[in-house]
């Protein structure tokens, strides 16, 4: 058994056994906040494979740990500037962060002072941004979390008030970051629709109809056909989206597309029961509603690729 295989047997049995277990648990039983953290600094030195793994089996459960930001993003663009104190505390899940990239909000540095506000960011105690050049480093004067459609997926408003921030290095980094974030959220896509693949297909062999399984039925079996192409097609294009920024865009518009339909066609597959607040489909849909959001929709997904392919606008 590989590596990445075995992280996802170890993640997957953790999330069933102890499924309200906090971050900080979760870090020190199995070891995922220093996952991508290099081995000179106390972590685990893995790589793309073992990240996506994990944010597999996260994305399978909607799980609201902070993996993502913290333990891929923050981690990433810390380890570009070599920050051992930031990657020691990142690396045992003692701190979460949040990544802010440039244009995700409006902030500015007067000297060593952070003012301004980005409207909507991950959940994480320290926020690291992407601001005048810098990546620096710095805390929140206010917080005020939205009441979100995705109650799994926090976010919050963070407004910086002339906060002192510490500068952690340039801004060379941060494609690299948002690429290593869209390629850890297509893994969690893959996860979450596979999932909705796999309460459709137990559904439909459970569900009678006329006598006979509706899975039995030529229109439930196109459907789930369908589904299958698309999640192991997303697999594909999430296995290969840390390679560069053109496969992260790709894997960012086709894994969004892919879990919208899974998780739509789930609740079809299901019926009445798929649309009721007690069944977890539409908890399903909403996730992957909010991921087609999160960095960018597919459609500047594939702007980026377009821009790669015919070259810029003349």
């Amino acid at each position: 058994m590989s590596l990445p295989d075995e992280l996802r047997a170890v993640v997957r049995d953790y999330l069933g056994g102890r499924p309200g277990a906090s971050w900080r648990e979760f870090a020190r039983d199995v070891g995922v906040a220093g996952l991508l953290v290099p081995e000179e600094h106390g972590g685990a030195g893995c790589g793309p494979a073992e990240m996506a793994a994990v944010a597999e089996e996260l994305g399978r459960v909607l799980s609201p740990h902070p993996f993502l930001q913290s333990a891929v993003m923050a981690v990433t663009a810390a380890a570009s500037c070599g920050a051992s104190d930031l990657l020691a505390a990142l690396g045992d899940g003692a701190v979460t962060a949040t990544v802010v990239l440039p244009g995700d909000g409006e902030v500015r540095l007067e000297g060593d002072l952070l003012t301004g506000a980005v409207p909507y960011a991950l959940d994480g105690e320290l926020a690291l941004l992407y601001v005048d050049g810098l990546l620096v480093e710095a805390v929140p004067t206010r917080r005020e979390t939205y009441p979100t459609m995705d109650e799994s997926r926090p976010l919050a408003r963070l407004t910086f008030d002339g906060v002192p921030v510490r500068r952690i290095g340039d801004d060379r980094s941060w494609t690299r970051v948002r690429d290593l974030g869209v390629a850890a959220l297509a893994a969690e896509q893959v996860g979450g629709a596979q999932r909705c693949l796999d309460m459709a297909v137990e559904h439909a062999q459970r569900r009678h109809q006329f006598g006979r399984p509706i899975g039995s039925f030529q229109a439930i079996k196109h459907k789930l056909a369908d589904v299958l192409l698309l999640v192991e097609s997303a697999r594909s294009a999430a296995a290969a989206a840390a390679r560069d920024g053109v496969f992260a865009a790709i894997a960012g518009s086709y894994c969004t597309e892919a879990y919208l339909v899974a998780a739509g066609e789930n609740i079809q597959v299901h019926g009445g029961i798929g649309i009721t607040w007690e069944h977890p489909a539409h908890r399903y849909l909403k996730r992957a509603t909010s991921d087609a959001q999160l960095f960018c929709p597919p459609q500047a997904h594939r702007a980026r690729l377009a821009a790669h392919v015919f070259g810029p606008p003349a």
